[in-house]
């Protein structure tokens, strides 16, 4: 322990500050230019300007579905609303069934290699080329029949009007087109193919369809951008504008069929037995079944050659989707939330139970009550989830989820809770981007990161100590950790990034989560996005308008945040390099000698110890006439003359510094280095000599002078035995053997091990076969 005379000032050098200064402002210089210019339309608050504008589409659609030729045919009238201060002379349109055709740009573009051994995803390129996929567009007409010159650019199409549509205006177009339904399973690999399709099931011959992309969709047109007609290629997805959907939806009528909106014609296309369970699930507790399972399998078996026309009606939504099949179960229960009925319900086949039955609807349930606490609430009558091939995708009340348990009914934990997190996460969805519309074809996190962040949330919500994916701060470590140059920045667009998951899905979900739980705290981060949401809910925000507006509602200045997080790759690496004790010297004589004393008879060299043995005698010890005063002088020994001096320093000291001087407090100078280059708070833990211990959390600021190294005193009346930074694992620090002091150890286990082929454990079928087994439910 080393002492320190306190003294009463400390000279910094102002030209070391400077040169500090320039070498470390970027990362907390306000992030200025790379955030648009605020104006009327999107504020410098974050909030839509008095200004602000968006266009609308409304649709009538009459669909078809061939069961016998897996084909779609449709007709559609769209009524476009030009809402903006423009004059337009052509509308652009979205046909991303176009993705399936063989020479679309994703198919041309995405780089392959052949090997000995072909993967599903390499063989779905290959079967690709020999689908017939992409629309046939049959005509498109003006209102009064009049056919309107066209132009189809790869998954977009541009429209020439006739005469400009001035602002305030409105246009009426109808387009009729068909194309053939991909089998999911079959173009595995396809661009875009995860998002609908087919699945067969050969043991019964049927089919479920989940339906969606199918129809021409008008393209986005707003004050950022213009006409918003990136290609699609698969991983940049959907960008529409809100309108008012009717659709007529035409199947065999022993077909079960859920889509967007509300059924407008149950009395047509339902028995009066699944009317009344429908009535029933209104004030179920627990789901309700409408359609049961030994009804679906009937269906599977009676193949109807009659057709029924299903008709739904969706308001203020951004797209519809709908699913379709004889082997549908469906379930349901009603949720009152914020004084609204939400009906929520599921639609899966008999291959989905028991998993589906049990935990589909609940969760759908589940995630309307929590993310309309964090966001906004559910405005829609309606909220669905469907199994089928699509492992998970979103659209406006209804979603296709994976997650299917063995044939005998049994199933893994991961499959378990695989099941559940894709409905939140799918079901989430409606908020971002189906309500909070994000542009998905630019920024893939605006909607997959938000919405990641708010699944966490609501796992956490539906079980304690649930095994979340994502979202805890250590588990994006290995992705931060990785070579720097195969890393981009959050702020990349959708189509250019390597690893979609890692960079759209967990690192945006998991920055959001330190944000709320380590720079602002629950309180300010909350009311922060729950403000955005509010802001831009039924509106199209941009980056900067989430980030202005977090900044706006929780006071804190966050563009260091932004800028590390979103706009780079460096990852956090903050190392505890040394820390030195020290403890103030009273300059009482009586009191400080014999500590001294003590700490030089303590820190004595190899040689002076191995001396005091070796040398039996030196010179002196033969020639006593060499001593004088000092080979007597005691250095330690209280004097008249250091009392004195001590009396003296003590007279000139105030009751308060005599009170602060004697309080006998520890102080510890900390030398912190960073890295990484990640500027992140530093939290540390002290734990103390008598077994407790104190977390101590200093802000990210800490770095803005030198975002390198600093030094940090603190000061305990205890004495601290272990400094450990980041003890609860909440910075993502990538290497935590520099984050202790004195350095430990960390505790691992391997195992051995001999390579095989293993599947998930299923604890629930071992079991099952050591009792004897129970029969499955299919």
């Amino acid at each position: 322990m080393k002492k320190v005379i306190l003294a009463a000032a400390l000279l910094a050098s102002t030209a070391g500050m400077a040169q500090r200064f320039e070498e470390n402002r970027s990362k907390f210089e306000q992030l200025g230019t790379l955030l648009p210019t605020p104006n009327t339309y999107r504020t410098a608050s974050g909030a839509p300007g008095h200004d602000y504008w968006q266009q609308r589409a409304d649709y009538d659609m009459q669909i078809e579905l061939n069961d016998e030729k897996q084909q779609i045919t449709g007709t559609e009238t769209i009524t476009y609303f030009n809402n903006s201060p423009d004059e337009l002379g052509y509308l652009w349109l979205q046909l991303e069934q176009n993705i399936f055709d063989k020479n679309s740009t994703a198919n041309l573009t995405k780089t392959s290699a052949m090997e000995e051994k072909v993967s599903m995803y390499q063989l779905g390129f290959m079967t690709l080329e020999q689908f017939d996929g992409g629309y046939k567009i049959k005509y498109v007409k003006d209102k009064a029949g009049n056919a309107l010159k066209y132009t189809v650019n790869g998954t977009m199409m541009r429209i020439d009007l006739p005469h400009a549509l001035k602002s305030k205006g409105s246009f009426s177009f109808s387009i009729a087109w068909s194309y053939n339904i991909h089998d999911h399973n079959k173009l595995a690999g396809a661009p875009g193919n995860g998002r609908m399709g087919y699945e067969y099931f050969a043991k019964d011959n049927n089919y479920l369809y989940e339906i969606a992309q199918f129809f021409p969709r008008m393209a986005v047109y707003d004050d950022v951008y213009g006409w918003q007609h990136k290609q699609f290629l698969g991983n940049g997805e959907f960008t529409l504008p809100f309108g008012n959907y009717k659709a007529s939806i035409t199947v065999p009528a022993d077909h079960i069929l859920g889509a967007t909106g509300v059924l407008q014609n149950p009395n047509e296309v339902l028995t009066a037995t699944q009317i009344s369970r429908l009535q029933k699930a209104k004030t179920a507790k627990t789901p309700v079944v409408i359609v049961t399972q030994e009804e679906a399998e009937a269906n599977e078996k009676d193949k109807s050659t009659t057709k029924k026309t299903w008709k739904f009606a969706a308001q203020n939504v951004r797209d519809f989707a709908f699913a379709t099949s004889r082997k549908f179960i469906w379930d349901a229960m009603q949720i009152t939330q914020d004084g609204k009925p939400v009906m929520c319900m599921s639609y899966y086949p008999k291959e989905g139970n028991p998993l589906w039955g049990k935990y589909s609807t609940q969760a759908v349930a589940h995630t309307i009550r929590t993310y309309s606490k964090r966001t906004v609430s559910y405005p829609y009558p309606v909220a669905i989830s469907v199994h089928g091939p699509v492992g998970g995708m979103e659209y406006p009340m209804i979603c296709f989820n994976g997650g299917r348990p063995e044939a005998d009914g049994t199933y893994s934990e991961q499959t378990k809770y695989g099941l559940i997190s894709v409905i939140i996460h799918e079901v989430g969805h409606n908020f971002f981007p189906m309500i909070i519309n994000s542009d998905e074809r630019q920024w893939t996190w605006m909607d997959e990161g938000l919405n990641t962040f708010c699944q966490y949330l609501s796992e956490q919500e539906w079980q304690r100590e649930y095994p979340s994916r994502r979202g805890e701060a250590y588990k994006i470590v290995p992705y931060m950790s990785m070579e720097q140059n195969k890393l981009e920045p959050i702020m990349t667009n959708s189509e250019q990034v390597s690893q979609l998951g890692n960079n759209a899905y967990a690192k945006p979900s998991t920055a959001l989560n330190i944000l709320r739980e380590t720079i602002l705290g629950r309180d300010l981060f909350d009311y922060a996005f729950k403000q955005y949401a509010t802001r831009w809910a039924f509106k199209s925000p941009q980056p900067a308008d989430f980030f202005r507006t977090m900044e706006d509602a929780s006071g804190v200045d966050l563009d260091w945040f932004w800028r590390g997080w979103f706009y780079g790759t460096e990852p956090v690496d903050i190392a505890l390099e040394d820390v030195k004790a020290f403890n103030a010297d009273t300059q009482n004589p009586e009191k400080e000698n014999p500590i001294s004393k003590a700490q030089a008879n303590e820190q004595k060299t190899i040689s002076q110890i191995r001396n005091e043995k070796d040398i039996q005698k030196t010179l002196v010890d033969e020639n006593p006439e060499l001593k004088d005063f000092y080979n007597s002088y005691d250095r330690y020994a209280v004097t008249p003359q250091s009392k004195s001096r001590y009396e003296q320093y003590q007279a000139s000291l105030s009751d308060e510094e005599k009170k602060l001087l004697a309080s006998g407090e520890n102080f510890y100078s900390l030398k912190l280095k960073n890295n990484g280059g990640l500027v992140m708070p530093v939290i540390l833990k002290l734990d103390f000599e008598d077994g407790t211990n104190e977390i101590v959390r200093i802000p990210a600021e800490i770095w803005r002078m030198n975002n390198k190294e600093v030094s940090k005193v603190i000061h305990t009346s205890k004495k601290v035995v272990q400094f450990t930074l980041d003890p609860f694992q909440e910075t993502a620090d990538i290497d935590t053997d520099n984050n202790a002091f004195p350095s430990k150890a960390a505790p691992t286990r391997f195992q051995l091990f001999k390579q095989q082929n293993r599947r998930p454990a299923n604890p629930m079928q071992e079991a099952q076969q050591t009792q004897g087994g129970q029969p499955s439910n299919r």
